[in-house]
Order: C-alpha cells, then sequence, then structure tokens
C-alpha cells in the first residue's frame, strides 16, 4: 500500500513544538508551519512548507497536496477551518486533531475511508496518546463494512445506500450474515471475536434471507440481478483480489 502524503501543521508556540517533537519519527511527512516559527524546524529531516498571513488561506492547497493533516490546532478553529472545504468521505483527505498537551489525537474527518483513524492510532502510539475514536464500528469492535478487507485488496461493490443501511444494521446488532466464497480467510484482525450478531456462512445458498437484516457477500460470482432487487439495500458484495482462493 502506498505511504500517505501527511501534513503537520502547527500556527501555535506549543502546537509548532509538538510537531517539532512528531516530525522526526514521521521523516517523510511536511511540516506546515507559520513564518515566524520556520526557524525552529530547520534542522528537520521533513521537507518544511513556511506560509504566511492566515491558515485559512492554505486549506485547499492542504486538502489537494495530502492524505492525511494532523493539526496541532483546537479542535473548533480546525472545524471552521476545514468546513468550506468538505467534499465527500470519497474525496476528503483524513484530517486529525492534537491537542497542546499532546494527550489526545482525534480524527475529524473521513475516519474510515480517508483512513483517520487509523493513522490516529498511529500518531498517537508515536506521542504516548490516546487516539479518540467516535465511529460506530470502531467504538464497538464490529465490522468496518465500509473499509472491510481494504489491507486484503477487497473491493466493495454496491450502491452507496447500501454501505449506509448496512452499516446501522451492523452498528445496531442486528442479525449480519457474513457470507466467504472467496478470498483471504484472516479478515477479521481485531483482538476481539466476532461480534455475536454476525453469522459466518460459506456459501450464500446457505443464508435463510429472512432470518438476517443484511447479507456481506465476499464472491467472485456475478450476483444476479434478481438477489440485488430481493436484498435491495440489505447487500454489500466484496470481491477479492484474483490471487486470493
Amino acid at each position: 500500500m502506498t505511504e500517505p502524503r501527511v501534513a503537520l501543521v502547527a500556527i501555535t508556540k506549543h502546537g509548532a513544538a509538538r510537531a517539532l517533537q512528531l516530525a522526526p519519527q514521521l521523516p517523510a511527512a511536511s511540516v506546515v508551519v507559520a513564518e515566524k516559527f520556520a526557524a525552529t524546524m530547520q534542522d528537520l529531516p521533513n521537507p518544511v512548507r513556511v506560509y504566511q498571513g492566515a491558515l485559512s488561506a492554505q486549506i485547499a492547497a492542504l486538502f489537494s497536496d495530502f492524505d492525511q493533516i494532523v493539526f496541532f490546532v483546537s479542535l473548533g478553529a480546525v472545524v471552521r477551518l476545514i468546513a468550506p472545504h468538505i467534499k465527500s468521505k470519497d474525496e476528503d483527505p483524513g484530517v486529525l486533531v492534537v491537542d497542546d498537551a499532546a494527550q489526545f489525537v482525534i480524527p475529524v474527518l473521513s475516519g474510515h475511508v480517508g483512513g483517520a483513524n487509523a493513522y490516529a492510532e498511529q500518531v498517537a502510539g508515536l506521542l504516548g496518546a490516546t487516539a479518540v475514536l467516535t465511529t460506530a464500528s470502531d467504538v464497538g469492535k464490529t465490522i468496518p463494512v465500509d473499509i472491510l478487507g481494504r489491507e486484503l485488496g477487497w473491493q466493495v461493490e454496491c450502491p452507496k445506500i447500501n454501505i449506509t443501511r448496512v452499516s446501522a444494521a451492523v452498528v445496531n446488532e442486528e442479525p449480519i450474515a457474513f457470507v466467504q466464497e472467496a478470498g483471504d480467510k484472516n479478515w477479521w484482525t481485531r483482538p476481539t471475536p466476532l461480534p455475536a450478531n454476525i453469522k459466518v456462512f460459506s456459501s450464500f445458498e446457505e443464508v435463510d434471507l429472512d432470518q438476517f437484516r443484511a447479507v456481506l457477500w465476499v464472491t467472485r460470482r456475478d450476483i444476479p440481478e434478481d438477489i440485488w432487487q430481493q436484498l435491495f439495500e440489505r447487500l454489500v458484495v466484496y470481491r477479492p483480489p484474483a490471487y486470493q482462493a
């Protein structure tokens, strides 16, 4: 997987000090600071981007140039800064906030699809901080429907509304059928057991559809239109790479 393009952004003395602490541990990350803090960054191995004027004028370029943006700025200020630039979770970069004491790392935008949740845990580990995850599937330690199998190369196939409906069913602990006919069997990597509301099947034909609120189906089959219609917004299909069994 390609390494993300990362920016560490600071606008205050304390923020710049925290960015200076983290940057050497992420030498490929760019450090973005106001001009008055540029001198303190001279000995870093990282690329340094110095800006003049208001940070708000830099946000569009940051959204365009980076996959993960780590702000050493207050949460409220970051929300106001990024609000005019938010498009969709399929396009927006991951946005994280680190507090002035570097005690907490908070994913603010694109936690799943944009990777901010996973990156928050990585940054928290480097800072000795706590990642504050609020995404329901992470808090509930259940299946993240929108990114399941991403690290294994699985591709999601379904209308977007299906992701929304099925995700809700998963986090609400409704009965879910997980059908795996292909792909790596080691997809569940959490230290906790698979939640009790999720039952695993080896073929679609084994599933009594009346007993389940939604179906997650890992397969290489062509899905007939009548099955899509029968399940309506209750089906999410995952396509593993050809090299996986």
